[in-house]
């Protein structure tokens, strides 16, 4: 019994970790579209601020998404 709760929990934790990666993806998206500047690109040339913006909105999507799912598992 308890293997198949473990089993249960670490699908939820995939499924979870799926989820928060598509919602940084989504989240950067929009972010490409809404800067009057091509992101992509400016992070090809080395641009250290939109760097550690970008890198802000993945840690803060991150953050934002996993506590919504861990919530959601209680």
């Amino acid at each position: 019994m308890e293997l198949s709760i473990t089993l249960l929990n670490f699908g939820y934790a995939i499924a979870g970790a799926i989820l928060t990666l598509v919602f940084m993806m989504v989240g950067y998206k929009i972010f490409d579209r809404m800067t009057p500047f091509n992101t992509s690109r400016e992070l090809g040339e080395k641009n250290v601020a939109v760097g550690i913006v970008v890198g802000s909105i993945f840690i803060g999507l991150g953050i934002a998404v996993g506590l919504v799912i861990g919530m959601g598992l209680n």
